[in-house]
């Protein structure tokens, strides 16, 4: 695929950037590279003696950033991998020590709008959902092998769909007859699970949880998360930044206790006198979640949902 055809909007590109970078000629890594919008913008600001890792486990997003990052001015270095990787692939290119980390999480546009792809409620196509297509689990599997009690349980865990036993009932007696194939058929479950009252009343897709939550189960993406925030602080330098957009509640919630269990200093009990812990801050907290503004938004509607959050490693931290 061809860079042009990769199309994503980067949300608060400015203000990500401006948070993260802290020297022009220092390592910064993208563990969500995307179709490289914030990474073209970091690598623009970047001089010969800087260096961009790039990380991502879709191939189109690889591909695209390859082409859009191919005349910037620093060295640059494109990984096809996950990012609960980061420990290998920053040991693999010699890279230990880091400036600077972003984790744009979430799907990206591009996976929404290709229709093939089956992430979209909007779009009639296979169920997949898989942003690595090398991967063996797909939206079919789960929505076809996995337990009525499962897949209630990711509804509620990822969704946070008040009607999950419901519609998962309403799959399990559906696939009795049939496998469910693709999305529309995905739907069109859930538009009859949900009772038609709370549909007219509902602000937004009745299908949008279930699909948000069928995808983090088939991506495995929140287990990963709070290790992998947590291996990126150990790799930045000093000073170094890390970044977190996140566009749902889930995804935000780990981001910020994790960042906010790395900023507490004493760890003792309530009522010791003095401090015997000698537990230290790993990273200080860059003010509170930013969010996108009006205008942004309304350009960029999926925006609505961001948070931006900033934290600087600590001076002594491990």
């Amino acid at each position: 695929m061809e860079g042009a055809e990769f199309q994503h909007v980067s949300v608060m590109p400015k203000e990500t950037v401006e948070g993260l970078l802290s020297t022009t000629a220092g390592v910064y890594v993208d563990c969500t590279l995307g179709g490289a919008g914030h990474s073209l913008r970091i690598a623009s600001r970047l001089s010969a003696d800087g260096w961009l890792i790039g990380i991502d486990r879709d191939a189109a997003a690889v591909a695209a950033a390859k082409e859009r990052l191919k005349d910037v001015p620093c060295r640059v270095s494109i990984v096809h991998d996950n990012f609960r990787n980061l420990d290998a692939i920053l040991g693999e290119l010699g890279a230990d020590a880091v400036d600077g980390v972003l984790f744009d999480l979430g799907v990206s546009s591009h996976q929404i709008d290709t229709a093939e792809r089956g992430f979209s409620y909007m779009h009639d196509a296979p169920l997949d959902m898989r942003m690595d297509e090398r991967q063996k689990l797909t939206a079919y599997e789960i929505v076809n092998s996995y337990s009525e009690e499962a897949l209630a349980r990711i509804f509620h865990d990822y969704g946070e769909e008040r009607w999950g036993k419901r519609i998962a009932a309403f799959i399990v007696e559906m696939r009795k007859e049939t496998p469910v194939r693709t999305t529309a058929e995905l739907v069109d479950i859930v538009c009859r699970a949900v009772p038609k009252a709370v549909r007219r009343a509902a602000a937004g897709h009745p299908a949008k949880r279930v699909f948000q939550a069928i995808r983090i189960e088939a991506n495995d993406e929140l287990s990963i998360l709070e290790a992998s925030i947590r291996t990126a602080v150990r790799h930045l330098r000093p000073g170094g930044r890390i970044a977190i957009l996140t566009f749902h509640s889930l995804e935000d919630r780990i981001a910020k206790n994790t960042l906010r269990d790395m900023a507490r200093g004493c760890i003792c009990p309530p009522g010791v006198p003095v401090c015997v812990c000698g537990h230290r801050p790993e990273v200080r907290l860059l003010g509170k979640a930013r969010k996108p503004g009006a205008d942004e938004v309304k350009g960029n509607p999926r925006a609505k949902s961001a948070k931006l959050r900033l934290a600087e490693k600590e001076p002594g931290a491990k």
